[in-house]
């Protein structure tokens, strides 16, 4: 029987159960009163009608945590479990005839001072039950004292007012748990996309500084390329002159052995004219002092560095100064365009400028 009594023990009042109510599809079982109870501490808002609630709601079991879905007629839609109320009755019945009364059973117990007085009564003065040979002649002659079943209701009562509370409370707990995971679920998206979009922009500036790059890369090689075909160009022709200089003097040291003196004056007049010629360089170029320098072509970074270094996000000032910006300079574009006469102007000044050229780019032809 004791075993029978326990599976008939509400979780809530842990009494046998009043009225119970299934509550599905988890299938445990509750007072009614202590359902009610329960879900009125839940939902402190929903507007109660003779004592019940007289509209839905979410309930959740207190054995297993399992949440139900109540109707408008709240805890008082649940289904009552009859059989468990059968049960209940045949077991009242059983225990009635089978056992004493509660106020006569063997494990009632029994004071610590008067060992053959069991405790019958509560003091109210020092909260705690005694019996009544300690209120007659003993410490509690001179406290307030009440009958326990009295004091048993009332505490059972707030017992159960309080497990009803810290359940509604718990549950708002749970909701303020799923409410902050649900935050750490939205940080998580929202960090990464924002890390893709700096991603994103990083790129992009990238790609132009690697633009920027292979044009100023360009520019230096196409004047590279530039003077080193003049300086080639320019080294053949001297190549060529010191070629025909040669051919004179070995012509003329062919001359000089030469045993005919008339054979000799033939020669050597037209011989001394042509080496005359031969030294003589004044057709050729010379290139000027420095036309293999290309320092113009160096670069200086260190606005642009600082200007990377101080790149950050963007705050609400900054969104208002850019647009100011943005309107001055919509402003001043349109000013230009009136005082030019023509988009043209507008869109070859919003070209990148071209690099200089350097100053001793011109050949030098003097002597």
């Amino acid at each position: 029987m004791d075993i029978l009594e326990k599976q008939l023990i509400c979780p809530i009042c842990l009494e046998i159960f009043t009225k119970p109510v299934v509550i599905l599809p988890c299938q445990h079982n509750l007072c009614r009163k202590c359902a009610n109870d329960i879900f009125q501490a839940s939902n402190p808002y929903l507007s109660t009608r003779g004592g019940s609630v007289s509209s839905g709601g979410r309930f959740r079991c207190p054995s297993c945590r399992h949440e139900v879905v109540l109707d408008r007629h709240g805890v008082y839609g649940l289904q009552r479990n009859l059989l468990v109320e059968n049960i209940i009755d045949m077991y009242k019945q059983e225990s009635t005839s089978s056992r004493p009364t509660p106020e006569r059973r063997d494990d009632q117990p029994v004071c610590e001072v008067h060992e053959d007085e069991k405790i019958n009564i509560y003091c109210l003065t020092c909260s705690i039950p005694t019996c009544s040979m300690c209120k007659v002649f003993g410490s509690h002659q001179d406290c307030e004292v009440a009958p326990l079943t009295s004091v048993y209701q009332v505490q059972k009562t707030e017992l159960t007012d309080s497990i009803a509370m810290m359940v509604g409370n718990n549950d708002r707990i749970q909701g303020i748990i799923c409410q902050l995971e649900e935050t750490c679920r939205a940080i998580e998206e929202n960090g990464g996309r924002q890390k893709s979009q700096v991603c994103e922009k990083f790129d992009h500036l990238y790609a132009i500084l690697e633009d920027r790059k292979s044009e100023m890369s360009l520019k230096v090689t196409a004047m590279q390329e530039e003077k080193l075909n003049y300086i080639r160009g320019l080294k053949r022709k001297y190549e060529d002159h010191l070629e025909s200089a040669t051919k004179i003097v070995e012509l003329g040291i062919q001359t000089m052995e030469e045993p005919e003196m008339a054979v000799f004056l033939q020669t050597a007049k037209p011989l001394l004219q042509k080496m005359g010629e031969a030294t003589n360089t004044s057709h050729l170029e010379k290139v000027e002092h420095g036309y293999e320098n290309m320092d113009y072509y160096s670069v200086d970074f260190k606005k642009e560095r600082g200007a990377l270094s101080s790149i950050n996000f963007i705050t609400d000032e900054d969104e208002e100064e850019e647009d100011r910006d943005v309107a001055g300079a919509e402003t001043d574009d349109h000013k230009e365009q009136a005082t030019s006469g023509g988009a043209n102007t507008l869109l070859l000044s919003s070209q990148p400028a071209p690099l200089p050229l350097p100053p001793n780019l011109v050949k030098n032809t003097s002597s």
